[in-house]
């Protein structure tokens, strides 16, 4: 996550956040909070977030279902904030011929993605950059056919950041792409003001498939 979404994929808060990870992704320096650049803490968030796993796969069921492509589709799939590889898992279980790019702020969470998903080896790319540094599109590669989140982007905390990095993954997509994103959206403006800002950023249209706050899922469609 650039910030890292590391959250993202995880569901680390989510006693008030319904399964997931909320803040995991925050991976940004600023944080105050958690300190993903520590193997141990790294280690310890992920076995206190996978007894969250029940509340996080609901929510989870949703994104997979918004996605609009055929299961057997050969799609180029980007996970922004991806962490220790939650989403990217259940994206490459659902989508056999898909590959995905996670992509995160913390060394330790992609090492942890990789053991995850080694058996998907073949079809697992890992970026480490920071979602605060306008470079990160040039290193994820692309485009792609989807781009997917897990509370992950909210921890930018900025509106600023949060919109450039809105803009860098509609960047990242090909025509008829889609980027679905589920996140903390109410702690963070309200989803109809991620809505606004997702067209803003040049998504035609912007549709929220769930919703239980302070969390939904967001799909963008270009």
């Amino acid at each position: 996550m650039a910030h890292d979404p590391h959250d993202h994929g995880h569901s680390h808060d989510h006693s008030h956040d319904h399964g997931h990870s909320h803040d995991h992704h925050h991976h940004h320096g600023d944080d105050h909070h958690h300190h993903w650049e520590s193997a141990d803490y790294v280690r310890t968030w992920i076995a206190r977030d996978a007894e969250r796993r029940s509340e996080r796969e609901r929510i989870i069921t949703h994104l997979i279902a918004a996605v609009p492509f055929a299961r057997d589709a050969a799609i180029d799939v980007l996970d922004v904030g991806g962490g220790g590889g939650v989403i990217a898992e259940a994206v490459l279980e659902a989508f056999p011929h898909a590959t995905v790019t996670i992509q995160d702020f913390s060394p330790h969470m992609l090492e942890r993605a990789r053991e995850r998903l080694a058996r998907h080896s073949g079809r697992l790319r890992a970026v480490l950059s920071d979602l605060r540094d306008p470079a990160w599109t040039t290193t994820a590669g692309g485009p792609f056919d989807l781009a997917v989140s897990g509370i992950a982007i909210h921890n930018l905390q900025a509106m600023g950041a949060i919109a450039a990095c809105y803009d860098g993954v509609r960047s990242l997509l090909k025509s008829g792409g889609s980027f679905i994103d589920y996140d903390h959206f109410d702690r963070v403006g309200g989803v109809p003001l991620h809505q606004h800002m997702l067209k803003v950023a040049g998504f035609t249209s912007v549709e929220a498939v769930w919703h239980e706050h302070p969390t939904a899922v967001i799909k963008a469609s270009v």
